[in-house]
């Protein structure tokens, strides 16, 4: 299982603040190649739609804990974090 972890708006927009996803099942979202970041973000597009797919052009994703990009390769046991920006005062 991959472990999706979402923060602010994107929390928000799922309405959750985590979820898992099949490896297997990433795979097949990714056409056979392999799971990917990529893939746990189509899966969780597919699950919470519109109005989450509409928060992650401003989002950085990581994977366990660093910078990732979309066709980073996940395995069992990996997490990836959709992390919006955040301000502060």
């Amino acid at each position: 299982m991959v472990r999706l972890r979402l923060f602010a708006q994107a929390r928000e927009a799922a309405g959750t603040g985590s979820d898992t996803f099949g490896v297997a099942e990433l795979g097949v979202l990714a056409g056979g190649d392999g799971a990917t970041v990529g893939s746990v973000i189509a899966a969780a597009q597919a699950r919470y739609g519109p109005a989450f797919t509409a928060v992650l052009p401003m989002c950085k994703l990581w994977l366990n804990g660093d910078a990732a990009e979309a066709s980073s390769p996940v395995h069992d046991g990996d997490e990836v974090a959709v992390l919006p920006p955040v301000s502060g005062g």
